[in-house]
């Protein structure tokens, strides 16, 4: 798989610019600021249908804008795919397969399956779980795009009942109740105000829409695990044993149950965790309170791992990724953003050797001697609002 041509009208600082880009090495070379990264964001957009830098669409749209749009050809298997996004803040985005409008813009995911490893993501290891569960959660979706419906089920589930939650934590509040959930009744209105009489039928859709989420992550950190393993020791030469581990919210039986066990156990944890929440107004349980761990050697790499071992688990996690990809049968685009002026020069060698056969590798730089000579194939100058082929 790769990217034969893409073009953005309005994304970011580009007003409209087109590259055509080659299989094998692309590296596009400009001082910082100019847009590089713009150009891979764009590429990790229509992969993920989100940014790796922002949390809303909004700052993706040129000042002056009202909406953005991005063009991907996509070439697999001898035959290309063209993606069309249209980004439109404060609106539903709309997307287009060869032309052919689609039902929902997720209806593109799978398209491209793209692997990114920019400098944020040194918050995977140093970060809260948010950003561990996110990294699950877009790889699940990347392999299995059917998951992206199963995470937006689950999030909205989450969402609602949280607001029901909070008002009744809130009208408790407001009227001088003590607010004491062990009293109050989860079946009707709670102590001192605030109707919860719907509350078991939300912990009914939470259960179910979290077991599919969680059914998948477990999946997918077993098939994780050993690729993580591996590349941590390719890139730090050896030196410390990295390790990943799923840490549920709730109680698991072992071995691992399976879905239906996982929704009676999410269950059997709302029930449970139902005063807690009622006094604290949030949901307690489920897979929006798990955590991807993260060891080296015997520690936590939270807290524990140098800055240079942090790199390397960074980088482990994402070509992890690229290798698990790379198992179920289709090559991934690679993209390191601004990633070698970071490494010592033995890093940068071992990280050259594992991803110099990618299928299609983008490589973003400000100085072009900082990408090893095993990975300078197609060269791009990028400067304010233009890409210009140097070679």
């Amino acid at each position: 798989m790769y990217v034969r041509r893409l073009e953005l009208v309005d994304f970011r600082s580009y007003e409209r610019v087109g590259v055509d880009l080659e299989p094998g090495g692309n590296v596009l070379v400009g001082p910082n600021g100019v847009g590089k990264t713009n150009l891979v964001e764009a590429l990790g957009y229509v992969a993920t249908l989100a940014s790796h830098r922002v949390a809303t669409d909004a700052p993706l749209v040129r000042a002056g804008a009202a909406t953005a749009v991005l063009r991907c050809a996509i070439v697999h298997d001898g035959r290309e795919l063209l993606v069309e996004l249209e980004i439109a803040p404060g609106r539903a985005n709309r997307a287009r397969l060869n032309r052919s409008p689609a039902r929902r813009a997720r209806d593109v995911l799978g398209a491209l399956r793209l692997v990114l490893f920019a400098p944020e993501d040194l918050e995977l290891v140093r970060g809260d779980p948010a950003e561990r569960r996110r990294y699950l959660d877009d790889l699940l979706v990347t392999r299995m795009p059917r998951y992206a419906a199963v995470r937006a089920d689950y999030e909205r589930v989450v969402k609602q009942r949280n607001a029901l939650l909070r008002t009744s934590y809130l009208a408790r509040k407001t009227s001088g109740g003590r607010g004491r959930a062990a009293r109050a009744d989860a079946e009707g209105p709670a102590e001192g105000g605030g109707d919860l009489s719907t509350l078991a039928v939300w912990d009914t859709h939470l259960a179910r829409h979290g077991a599919d989420l969680l059914a998948g992550r477990l999946e997918l950190v077993a098939a994780l695990g050993p690729h993580v393993t591996k590349a941590y020791d390719a890139v730090a030469a050896g030196r410390g044993a990295a390790s990943i581990a799923y840490r549920p919210s709730v109680e698991l039986p072992d071995p691992v149950p399976d879905r239906s066990a996982l929704e009676g156990a999410l269950s059997a944890a709302l029930a449970e965790s139902r005063p807690a929440e009622i006094d604290r107004g949030m949901t307690l349980v489920g897979p929006h309170r798990d955590e991807l761990t993260l060891t080296l050697g015997t520690l936590p790499a939270r807290g524990y791992a140098s800055h240079g071992e942090s790199w390397s688990y960074a980088l482990a996690l994402r070509l992890a990724a690229y290798d698990l990809l790379r198992a179920d049968g289709v090559e991934p685009v690679l993209i390191l953003d601004d990633v070698f002026a970071e490494l010592d020069s033995g890093r940068r060698e071992r990280l050259a050797e594992l991803v110099a056969g990618a299928s299609q590798l983008l490589v973003t730089c400000a100085v072009a001697d900082d990408v090893p000579n095993a990975l300078r194939g197609a060269r791009y100058e990028v400067s304010d609002g233009q890409v210009s082929r140097a070679d």
